[in-house]
């Protein structure tokens, strides 16, 4: 059997149990924390391989933040003076990426040692908004100007160089890599519009295309699960859009707040999406039958 439909099996298991128990079914929405947990900018998330999330801006800007499986909270650690978290990633068990948009940093905090250090540092860069990352360790950030509607694409080798990929886009946000490593997927807020790469083997891309739009409202972050559905934050509209691997709109996950943010897989088997909502400063919830990409590639990292 191969290990995604082993894992898919898991899922279903789980979404019958939860129904059994009285717990929520598949894509109903639920609260992992109260209001006001977070600021009412709440962004991020990354969930660790122990189930814990991480999110940014807990109680004050500047801060990361953790909640448990059992949905308990408490403040992970202080970013430098100046700095601002946004997009979080996880890149191994005990290692974070955090978008600085303030800064112009990509920060790497170690999660056991409490520890926050600048991984990467471009005075080009406008806000590092949003972060994706390759199973080998190229990160692509999201880097939009919300001022002039416009916006840059990087990427970030491993030992912390920067090449700039695109300088002349829409808002860049939303960014998140197919499971495969094969494509990279780029979302414009403000242009409505979800871009498709081909990652070559240098990690630079080619032949982009359109691979969605939308007529209302804004998008932000975004997630792969382990067949290629990438699922898209629709900011304002308070819903999370599935959209299958050749972009078309599968469903609409609805959420409680109005404004989330970002997305991410986590629980046992890597199929509940936790959602940051703005709006609300809280951490939402939904069950799904298929795990995230980036679940899988921090199992295999253990």
């Amino acid at each position: 059997m191969k290990p995604t439909s082993f894992l898919l099996i898991v899922c279903l298991f789980f979404g019958v149990l939860s129904a059994a128990t009285g717990q929520e079914n598949l894509y109903e929405s639920y609260d992992v924390t109260g209001d006001s947990v977070f600021l009412s900018w709440a962004e991020g998330p990354a969930v660790g391989p122990d189930g814990v999330l991480y999110a940014v801006n807990y109680k004050e800007n500047g801060t990361i933040g953790y909640v448990e499986p059992d949905g308990t909270h408490g403040l992970l650690v202080r970013l430098p003076q100046g700095s601002i978290g946004n997009g979080i990633r996880l890149s191994d068990h005990d290692r974070l990426l955090v978008a600085d948009y303030t800064g112009h940093n990509i920060l790497e905090v170690s999660v056991s040692r409490r520890e926050v250090k600048v991984f990467a540092h471009n005075d080009r860069m406008n806000q590092p908004n949003d972060l994706a990352v390759t199973a080998d360790g190229i990160i692509y950030a999201s880097d939009p100007d919300w001022e002039k509607d416009s916006g840059q694409l990087w990427m970030v080798n491993r030992e912390g160089k920067f090449f700039l990929l695109e300088p002349e886009m829409g808002t860049t946000n939303g960014i998140e890599v197919s499971p495969d490593d094969k494509h990279l997927y780029v979302n414009e807020s403000a242009q409505r519009n979800i871009w498709r790469y081909e990652i070559l083997d240098d990690g630079t891309l080619t032949n982009k295309r359109l691979f969605a739009s939308f007529e209302d409202y804004g998008m932000d972050g975004m997630r792969c699960d382990q067949q290629g559905n990438l699922y898209v934050t629709r900011f304002g509209k308070g819903t999370v859009a599935i959209l299958s691997p050749d972009g078309t709109l599968l469903k609409e996950v609805v959420l409680k707040g109005d404004k989330p943010t970002n997305v991410a897989f986590g629980g046992e088997d890597g199929c509940t999406v936790y959602v940051t909502v703005a709006d609300r400063g809280a951490i939402e919830a939904f069950r799904t039958e298929i795990p995230g990409r980036a679940f899988n590639i921090i199992s295999r990292n253990l």
